[in-house]
């Protein structure tokens, strides 16, 4: 039967969301999409991809869904990019579309099929309600975005770029990008850490020299990474 999936973002959610209607006929749909408009040199299995999936979620409670669950899943959609294209970002998902919309040759996370199938999409073994991200340890979105998210960086080879929010206080933290993403590059793949710090009209928070942004730059530093920070592009 059907995985339940309240309709959000990649944000927590509370536990009052029901299903999206449809999940497996999107999920199987965008695969097809992906394959045959996104990128139609390659070849997968969809139907297989979501039986794989579905196994993976509905065998398990709902806050009992790890990374390893996903593992057949993720083995059935390997993707290899060329270097130099890798863009991470925290907290400017907004502009990290416009940005990756007009530099056409970078890819980000959203771009590989996982990111294209799963993308906006929230899951759980439940008909009327899925549990909030701050309630489980091992919630089955968030066991599947870490998964991937570490599976891209692993990946990245040559000079990425990462997108960060001059505007807020934190624009760096320690989740997601800042313990899965940059935890999972590799200093012997990656020839430099291009920091691009962005600011609304209203001026910046932190940038290259203060706030958060400076503890990311010390790790890079600390891991043999070699790194360039802007914070005033146009």
């Amino acid at each position: 039967f059907d995985i339940i999936v309240p309709q959000l973002c990649l944000c927590p959610v509370q536990a009052t969301f029901g299903t999206t209607p449809n999940i497996k006929h999107i999920v199987i749909g965008r695969c097809f999409t992906y394959t045959t408009l996104v990128q139609p040199g390659l070849r997968y299995d969809c139907e297989e991809i979501w039986r794989q999936f579905e196994k993976a979620v509905v065998q398990h409670a709902s806050c009992n869904v790890t990374e390893e669950h996903y593992c057949e899943m993720f083995n059935m959609m390997p993707q290899v990019w060329p270097c130099d294209r890798f863009l991470f970002w925290s907290k400017t998902r907004m502009l990290m579309h416009s940005y990756a919309a007009v530099f056409r040759h970078f890819w980000t996370l959203e771009d590989t099929l996982v990111g294209f199938l799963f993308n906006d999409l929230i899951w759980c073994f439940d008909f009327n309600s899925c549990p909030a991200w701050s309630t489980c340890r091992t919630h089955p979105v968030y066991s599947l975005w870490k998964r991937a998210s570490q599976n891209f960086a692993e990946m990245a080879c040559g000079n990425i770029t990462v997108l960060l929010n001059g505007s807020i206080t934190n624009a760096f933290n320690r989740k997601m990008f800042g313990s899965i993403e940059l935890d999972s590059l590799n200093p012997q793949r990656v020839n430099y850490v291009n920091i691009k710090v962005v600011t609304n009209p209203e001026g910046p928070h932190e940038s290259c020299s203060q706030g958060s942004i400076v503890e990311l730059i010390q790790i890079l530093w600390s891991r043999g990474f070699r790194w360039t920070c802007t914070d005033s592009d146009l």
